[in-house]
């Protein structure tokens, strides 16, 4: 019930706060013919303004970090603004503070350059957080134990990852390099942590852990989206492989290769059927904190955050998504119309190789859609956890995938 409200009250900040301006609005009969005018100038002015932003905030609730006070924030732009035809880049933003002290940052830009035939995408954090080890391998991630005296640590980290993309010619197809630079740094371990093997084994203490990973990959991805941030239609295949080495600077020798592909189909207006296939996999003296993950907020929601990893991570995974069409001939129908749900259904597999599986975890959910501004909508979801029956609430600018 405590989830509960405190996801209520986030909901309804949230809609309090959507800036008026974006919402579309039809033309109706007054007598003050001097307030319409007024009206239809400020529309004008936000139709011709290239910068278009929401900014969200409140009390909420995350599955990994309990009880927060945050924000969210959602820019869209043009690089070009002269260029209407230029996709618009997208820049959103999460800032949370916890109760029981700490700090997330997190951001996912989308910046469009050249009409489109340069991009620049990637990841950045800063976290100083209480987070949760649960061992390696699905049996011990299983069975672990999450409490402040088995699992709990305090985490600083900070992560960047730019990636660059240029367009081959004509095409869809896009090649670039990527950097990632990761520092972690683990504190205060729980006492059951201390001892656990693949802690002990990676040079943990009780002390704590200390580990910087820095990598260089390079990209080649199809992309034939409509709208990235929110597609309807079209296709994403990224196939990406990073090197961290100490010749760069990491602590570590070790690699990873991702492939990841999604596909969308309209099925009516404004309604879509969205799936994608997944492989995370890294080899070779694998830090503590860079092992695949099985279950995030952009895949199987509903698991923890890092409480499935494994060297193998696979997830398959569809969504039926669809916003509601009305008229918009009054208020209630405007702000119905900014609304949306969706459900999925999927599977994630782990194991210590890519042809070797261990553990299967199943998944479904449903989920709150409020579009901000066109085709740019925050998520709230509901995920469910069949392997450990837990369900998870998640609050997100963008959709998951």
């Amino acid at each position: 019930m405590k989830k509960f409200i405190l996801s209520l009250i986030a909901l309804l900040a949230l809609t309090s706060l959507l800036p008026a301006q974006e919402v579309q609005t039809d033309s109706v009969k007054t007598e003050d013919s001097h307030a319409l005018t007024r009206k239809e100038l400020h529309k004008q002015k936000v139709a011709r303004r290239n910068l278009h932003y929401n900014i969200l905030g409140g009390p909420s609730y995350t599955p990994d970090f309990g009880a927060v006070l945050g924000g969210s924030a959602l820019l869209t732009f043009r690089m070009n603004p002269s260029d209407t035809t230029q996709q618009r880049s997208v820049v959103p933003m999460a800032l949370a503070f916890m109760f029981n002290g700490g700090i997330n940052l997190f951001s996912k830009p989308q910046l469009f350059f050249k009409g489109d035939r340069f991009r620049i995408f990637g990841k950045f954090s800063y976290k100083n957080t209480q987070e949760n080890f649960y061992g390696l391998g699905y049996t011990t991630n299983r069975d672990y134990v999450r409490s402040d005296t088995t699992s709990q640590y305090r985490y600083s980290g900070i992560q960047v990852n730019p990636w660059f993309l240029f367009r081959l010619g004509e095409s869809n197809f896009f090649a670039g390099p990527q950097i990632d630079i990761n520092y972690d740094h683990l504190t205060d371990p729980a006492k059951g942590l201390v001892n656990e093997p693949t802690y002990r084994a990676a040079g943990g203490t009780d002390k704590g852990y200390k580990q910087l990973s820095s990598g260089i990959g390079f990209l080649l991805t199809y992309d034939s989206r409509d709208v990235p941030a929110n597609a309807y239609t079209g296709l994403y295949l990224d196939v990406r492989g990073m090197a961290y080495s100490k010749i760069i600077g990491s602590d570590q020798n070790f690699y990873r290769l991702e492939i990841d592909y999604r596909q969308y189909k309209p099925l009516g207006n404004r309604k879509v059927l969205a799936w994608t296939v997944q492989t995370k996999n890294v080899f070779g003296n694998v830090p503590l904190t860079q092992y695949a993950l099985t279950g995030t907020p952009f895949d199987l929601r509903g698991y923890y955050m890092g409480q499935y990893r494994d060297y193998s991570s696979h997830v398959v995974l569809a969504e039926y998504r669809q916003m509601i069409n009305t008229d918009q001939s009054n208020w209630f129908k405007r702000v119905l119309h900014r609304l949306g749900f969706v459900a999925w259904t999927g599977c994630g597999f782990m194991g210590p190789t890519m042809g070797k599986i261990e553990g299967v975890l199943p998944n479904y959910g449903v989920g709150l859609r409020i579009e901000v501004q066109p085709r740019m909508n925050v998520r709230l979801d509901l995920g469910k956890n069949t392997v450990n029956n837990q369900t998870l609430f998640y609050f997100n600018m963008t959709e998951a995938f």
